[in-house]
């Protein structure tokens, strides 16, 4: 693996013509980490180097594993952790810091390590899923953007997962754009694509990462027209039979018929968005093949989540469309990671671990190296955590789980992009196929491998 680019290197940001630098991710962060790093530069602590690690302590109520999203926008965002004249000016006029500290992010360029599960790795609670490694200052301005990322990210994807294993096989498409908001749209699409959506409806992430997309129409434009009759024959006409006819503006029956009689026996398919989708489901498919229609597929949408598509596998479905329940973590918005301080140099050099105390909140100190042990049917049965070295596990089966991401301020590409998605779609499902039987289990549950430290 080589580093593709480095962070301060040329290309890697551009000045727009209010004299800010053009996409800055630098203020998509919140206001204490900046005083932090005021007091720490006045402290004399600010250039101690520390490790942080990103987690979650726990995986959301029932769930048995989770899906690590986002590692791939994180690290194009950090390509563009600049700070500007626009943003220096803004932070100075808001006397959000002082003098020195806008000095010191004016030259601001992360130089330190990352290293991390790759995106579409499967993790469990208290996986280090990321490690930082740089000055404080350098690491502790990371901390908001990078939470904000994962855990949007990894609870789409944990989501996602569920929905394509629930579909077995069956083709799912996001459509969940109207369901959030614009930027976390984007995100989410990328994320349901890596683990195994075959299109999204946005056209935005399609053309930033190269996704396939699709869409045809809603009820809007059936009911643009003076009749359902009018409205299918304008848009075969317009796309031809191979496209998809929504059935149930009015009635399902009289509309199957009609898409049927216009379009012919080379109708692509048909959509049902409403009603008792089971049932529907069976009539429409007996409808169609009464018809001569036996190679039209039936697509269902209307608020899936992995519940609702295994409940359909019993139905004639051949495609799903996934919005809300998708975009919003179907129950879990956030993977409810943590950005914590494990290890840091003390004021002779010398390092320390360091961990939070609270109760509720404690987390254990000290770098960890995380190991996925399998058994004997390759199968894997424990995560194995090692604290400050990486466990002894040479005369049993096992595979290391984290990879550099970021060295010396270097970005490894093969990480990022439409082929970096492309690999941890990869990624995810060799992952999954490698879990126990259980995880395919839609029940509450415990998590499907234990944590263990040593």
């Amino acid at each position: 693996m080589t580093p593709s680019s480095a962070l301060g290197g040329p290309g890697s940001h551009s000045v727009s013509s209010t004299g800010g630098t053009a996409s800055s991710t630098a203020l998509l962060t919140d206001h204490y980490e900046l005083t932090m790093l005021q007091a720490a530069l006045r402290s004399g602590a600010a250039h101690r180097r520390c490790v942080f690690e990103v987690f979650a302590r726990k995986l959301p109520q029932g769930r048995r594993y989770g899906v690590v999203g986002g590692t791939g926008r994180l690290l194009e965002g950090l390509r563009h952790f600049r700070f500007g004249e626009a943003e220096l000016g803004w932070l100075s006029e808001r006397r959000v810091v002082d003098e020195p500290t806008l000095e010191y992010l004016r030259d601001y360029r992360f130089s330190g390590d990352i290293t991390g599960y790759p995106e579409g790795e499967v993790y469990m609670p208290h996986s280090p899923v990321l490690r930082v490694e740089a000055t404080f200052a350098e690491a502790c301005l990371l901390e908001t953007f990078v939470l904000s990322v994962l855990n949007h990210d990894s609870a789409v994807a944990s989501a996602g997962s569920r929905m394509t294993m629930a579909a077995d096989g069956r083709p799912c498409v996001e459509m969940g754009s109207r369901r959030t908001q614009e930027m976390s749209a984007t995100a989410a699409a990328r994320a349901a694509i890596m683990t195994g959506f075959a299109a999204t409806s946005n056209l935005e992430a399609g053309r930033r990462w190269a996704l396939p997309t699709l869409g045809t129409a809603a009820h809007a434009f059936t009911l643009l027209h003076d009749s359902e009759e009018e409205a299918f024959r304008a848009q075969v006409e317009t796309f031809g039979p191979r496209t998809s006819l929504l059935v149930d503006t009015y009635d399902v029956d009289a509309a199957v018929r009609r898409a049927v009689e216009i379009a012919g026996p080379e109708l692509d398919a048909v959509r049902l968005d409403s009603g008792d989708l089971v049932e529907q489901a069976h009539h429409v498919r007996q409808l169609l093949d009464a018809l001569g229609n036996v190679g039209t597929r039936i697509i269902v949408t209307s608020d899936l989540d992995e519940y609702a598509i295994s409940r359909l596998q019993s139905a004639p479905v051949d495609a799903y469309g996934v919005g809300t329940q998708l975009v919003t973590g179907s129950g879990a918005p956030t993977a409810s990671m943590v950005y914590k301080l494990v290890e840091r140099d003390d004021a002779s050099g010398a390092p320390v671990q360091v961990a939070k105390q609270a109760v509720g909140k404690r987390h254990v100190g000290g770098v960890k190296y995380p190991l996925r042990m399998l058994g004997s049917d390759g199968r894997a049965d424990t995560e194995l955590i090692g604290v400050g070295a990486s466990p002894e596990a040479e005369d049993e089966a096992h595979r290391e789980l984290m990879v550099p991401l970021v060295r010396d301020g270097e970005i490894f590409g093969e990480y990022t992009g439409a082929e970096g998605l492309r690999r941890a779609a990869q990624r995810h499902r060799r992952s999954t196929a490698e879990l126990p039987p259980a995880a395919l289990r839609l029940q509450p549950g415990e998590p499907v491998l234990p944590t263990i430290f040593v």
